[in-house]
């Protein structure tokens, strides 16, 4: 039998938006929506692979969960669905960025509490599309992850850190991981427990910790943190779309670099990461001008 929990928001919740940020693609062994609109979660917890379903019931949020991190997952269970985000702390500074936050009452920083969760796909998704990365993610979890527990159907847990330090070098190539990442992936999770500290840091030494891995850089670090400590400053660097987008949005402005990005943000120091997030809901983007990038076939090479 599940262990279940119930928890209740206090004010507007948005279940969907909050947790999306979670989801890798929309083919992530680990997440799943069912069409009774419940969200599936396959996590490798302290204690152990762990699933939890979640589904708004009214003005609460009901949870189970099964595995051996059932109960770690449940005790968690509010600072995953944003208890100790504090949105009045937000001012909005600019028209676009007002209207998204009125459109968006109930999106909540979210908080994992699991570092390595959310570094290993943002390891694969450096200098690569995204379509690229979230088929990695998907190939690894299939081979060498874990059927998750409880009844959702063809989900899996990520490899324990031994796990992925076992996976020979071809099946890294056969998933399309070249060797940086691959080998950068190695180097973080033969220093798993000391990056999992970094979940109840502040955002300074967080990203430090993880940045003394080689090949984790201020970009990785910071798609990390955002996740697994919900940090509303935490805001993506050396992103290849982001400034563009914010300056567009901002200013109307094409070409916006990191540095003209930080200084339109500057308002909203300590939020910068959730007016980031309010700025990509407005749905304001640059017309493109360019095809999409192709996907590259690693594997072939």
């Amino acid at each position: 039998m599940p262990a279940h929990r119930r928890w209740t928001p206090s004010g507007p919740y948005d279940l969907a938006r909050s947790l999306s940020v979670l989801r890798r693609g929309p083919g992530d062994p680990s997440f799943q929506v069912t069409a009774d609109g419940a969200i599936w979660r396959a996590s490798r917890t302290p204690q152990g692979a762990g699933t939890i379903r979640l589904v708004g019931r009214g003005e609460a949020v009901e949870a189970q969960a099964w595995g051996p991190g059932a109960d770690w997952l449940l005790e968690h269970l509010p600072a995953l669905l944003g208890a100790e985000d504090d949105p009045s702390a937000f001012t909005p500074r600019h028209r676009l960025v007002h209207q998204a936050h009125r459109r968006h009452p109930g999106l909540r920083l979210i908080r994992t509490g699991l570092v390595l969760e959310s570094l290993i796909p943002s390891i694969l998704e450096q200098k690569v599309t995204s379509d690229e990365a979230y088929r990695a993610w998907r190939l690894l979890l299939q081979r060498h992850g874990e059927p998750a527990p409880g009844p959702a159907e063809r989900m899996r847990v990520m490899p324990d850190p031994r796990a992925w330090a076992l996976i020979p070098s071809w099946e890294w190539h056969r998933a399309g991981v070249d060797a940086k990442r691959s080998s950068t992936v190695l180097r973080a999770v033969r220093a798993a427990r000391r990056l999992e500290e970094a979940a109840a840091m502040d955002l300074p030494a967080a990203s430090a910790r993880l940045q003394a891995i080689p090949g984790i850089g201020p970009w990785t670090a910071a798609e990390t943190l955002q996740r697994s400590n919900g940090t509303p400053d935490a805001i993506t660097v050396g992103d290849l779309h982001l400034p563009r987008i914010i300056g567009y949005a901002l200013t109307g402005e094409r070409g916006t670099d990191d540095a003209a990005m930080l200084e339109l943000l500057a308002p909203y120091a300590g939020q910068r990461h959730r007016a980031a997030r309010l700025i990509l809901l407005s749905g304001r983007v640059p017309p493109r001008r360019a095809p999409r990038f192709s996907v590259r076939d690693f594997r072939a090479i």
